[in-house]
């Protein structure tokens, strides 16, 4: 019978080769359901290679978890098969996570642990020991355990110590940083973790860093959250660039060894005529077995574990060569996101780093690529034109969720980039574009309706409707359970009713900005405090403290150049601060001042900043009786109103104006 077996797993691999997984599945079953027993190792292999390509290949988790839940009966009754054993607790683990049944994959895993602390000390054991307090970690976060979470990891990180596998040692201090990171008890308790990922990093030999493609981009890209965490903008960029150019080497070598398995396919067909002479076949197999030593060499991981049962890809698609960022060897085969959706946080990286320095050229072009690869990736989840939230197989919503907020967060920047370069009509699509996907998928893009609001905030402040603005802050702040974006939305709030002008408005701008004032430095970073200064040192100059209000105002602007690096705030401060100093009695100061504001205002396309800079200039020239200078500003002046006035005419005749812009809830949009 095992004859039978072996000739059915080699029929159900050959129809796997050929894409026909239903059939290969059948093949499989046929020894499950056969009327003659076979051995129970026979039929525990069967199980745990059906259960492997119905994860791989499919959204049946219920009927891979089956199989797994028969084969775990199974191998209690077989004393040793160790590796069978701790395969069939790691996909079964897996299967759990995918439906989200957490506490049941958690007492499978503490089984698992169990028994691989039985097993002894072997270098295989202690790999299963990684992977189940990998998984165990994960299924703790889920449920909001981070501190249990650090300790299976640091358990995880001791058992690697143990057999000297600094790569293991790595995945598990980067692991730890991510929860930190979530999880941001302290900022040292945070710096310790990134000290440890660079330690443990600098001791890998450099032939190796390279090889760790996936490990360097998850140890990148936490480093760069946490700078961007702690508004340390300047050192997050090597970051950025370090990925950018991993993610382009990476492309290129994908290029060559996609070229190369062309030129594999083309010899092996070649090789397969009959009529080949003995010479050409001889060159042909020459030439066949040199490609394949060239696409071994540039094999990962992965491919060295061809044979295993990894539970590896999840449901939805077959991933082509090289298309998994590995995170640990096997029988881990971790990995943090699919390769396109790394790619795309790298492509986001770019337009977080690049966008605040006005290089918006090329973060056009890094949203567009972003958007891009998302939509490609969401379509091959089954998410087309008119698929909603409850049409999702449950298995693809946690990859759906991460493409899907990628998408959101391209969508912001794009909403905040054409707003910044009065691009309204452009601002308006890509705000609408947010709120379709929300009202699509609500649950999976929660966290993003108080975003939408805050968008429609600003969109209603570049087009002068300022009540309209404060409304929709303050809703974003109650939509929001994060006390820094509450802080924020109030100091946007307060600035449209600055901007309004009446007393009222002013004290409820001053009822704003008073608690945050007050709790600024509690905040990590300076985000919230340049923010608080500039809105008080604005509030100020309106009430006539115009001393008080340049102190405040430098302070902040010291602050925004020193760790934001924000172009646009840098230019509203220096307007604001060439505006006292023209009030001040300083002419000399407030030119240098307007100049570099100006400047600043015209890189970025800001039109509404370029007309406030040119105001105040053209009262500094009448001032200082420049009747030359004062006419040319004017002239200026009157073609950048020109131009704003014809934008903001598109905007208010667009069909979507009304809708972002009125004083109602995001939901009432719908009805």
């Amino acid at each position: 019978m095992e004859a039978v077996a072996e000739g059915l797993w080699g029929l159900a691999d050959y129809q796997e080769q050929r894409g026909e997984i239903g059939k290969a599945v059948k093949c499989l079953e046929a020894i499950c359901q056969s009327d003659v027993s076979f051995f129970p190792i026979v039929e525990v292999k069967t199980r745990l290679r059906i259960a492997t390509l119905l994860l791989k290949h499919s959204h049946n988790v219920n009927h891979a978890k089956s199989h797994l839940e028969r084969a775990q009966l199974l191998l209690k009754s077989i004393p040793s098969c160790f590796d069978l054993k701790c395969r069939a607790y790691s996909l079964l683990s897996q299967c759990y996570h995918l439906v989200g049944a957490i506490p049941p994959q958690k007492q499978v895993l503490h089984k698992a642990l169990e028994l691989s602390v039985s097993a002894g000390h072997e270098i295989t054991v202690k790999l299963w020991s990684c992977n189940f307090n990998s998984q165990l970690a994960n299924a703790l976060i889920i449920e909001g355990d981070y501190r249990s979470s650090i300790s299976a990891l640091e358990a995880g990180f001791a058992c690697a110590t143990e057999i000297c596998y600094p790569e293991l040692q790595m995945f598990f201090a980067t692991c730890m940083l991510h929860v930190h990171l979530m999880q941001w008890d302290d900022e040292n308790t945070v710096q310790l973790a990134v000290t440890k990922c660079d330690e443990v990093w600098e001791s890998l030999d450099p032939q190796k860093r390279q090889q760790c493609l996936g490990l360097l981009f998850y140890n990148e890209l936490l480093h760069i959250f946490y700078r961007l965490r702690i508004c340390d903008y300047k050192n997050a960029t090597p970051h950025v660039e370090r990925l950018d150019a991993a993610m382009k080497a990476d492309l290129q070598q994908m290029q060559h060894v996609q070229q190369l398995a062309r030129e594999l396919d083309a010899v092996n067909q070649s090789l397969s005529r009959s009529d080949l002479h003995h010479r050409e076949r001889s060159a042909l197999s020459e030439k066949q077995a040199r490609l394949q030593h060239q696409l071994s060499s540039l094999s990962t991981w992965s491919s060295t574990a061809k044979g295993s049962l990894e539970p590896a890809y999840f449901g939805n698609m077959k991933r082509t060569y090289g298309d998994k960022l590995e995170l640990a060897p096997p029988p881990i085969d971790g990995e943090w996101l699919p390769k396109s959706a790394v790619y795309a946080l790298v492509d986001l990286m770019m337009v977080a780093s690049g966008r605040p320095k006005g290089n918006f050229k090329e973060c056009a072009k890094r949203i567009q690529s972003g958007m891009l690869t998302i939509q490609e990736e969401l379509v091959k989840l089954g998410i087309t034109d008119g698929v909603r939230e409850v049409n999702l197989q449950h298995s693809a919503i946690w990859m759906a969720g991460v493409y899907l907020m990628l998408l959101m967060q391209f969508l912001e920047n794009k909403v905040a980039m054409e707003l910044t370069r009065s691009e309204f009509v452009e601002a308006q699509e890509a705000l609408v574009q947010m709120k379709n996907w929300f009202m699509r998928f609500p649950t999976i893009l929660q966290t993003c309706e108080s975003i939408i609001e805050m968008l429609r905030g600003q969109y209603a402040h570049s087009v002068g409707c300022y009540n309209e603005a404060a409304f929709h802050y303050i809703e974003a702040a109650k939509l929001t359970e994060s006390k820094s974006m509450q802080a924020i939305y109030q100091i946007y709030a307060a600035v449209s009713y600055i901007c309004i002008g009446d007393s009222e408005s002013s004290t409820q701008a001053l009822d704003l900005i008073g608690p945050v004032y007050r709790m600024m430095d509690s905040f990590v970073g300076v985000r919230e405090k340049t923010t608080a200064l500039f809105a008080y040192g604005l509030l100020l100059m309106k009430q006539q403290d115009l001393q008080e209000a340049r102190n405040r105002l430098a302070k902040g602007l010291q602050l925004t150049h020193t760790h934001l690096g924000n172009l646009q705030l840098v230019s509203q401060y220096l307007t604001i601060l060439g505006s006292l100093a023209l009030a001040l009695h300083d002419p000399g100061q407030a030119r240098e001042i307007l100049r570099s504001s100006l400047t600043l205002a015209k890189k970025l396309s800001d039109i509404p900043a370029q007309i406030w800079v040119l105001s105040v200039m053209t009262a500094l020239y009448k001032e200082l009786g420049e009747r030359g200078h004062e006419l040319e500003n004017l002239e200026f002046q009157k073609r950048r109103e020109d131009d704003l006035q014809k934008r903001l005419v598109d905007a208010h005749s667009s069909i979507h104006h009304i809708e972002l812009v009125r004083a109602t809830h995001l939901f009432v949009l719908a009805l």
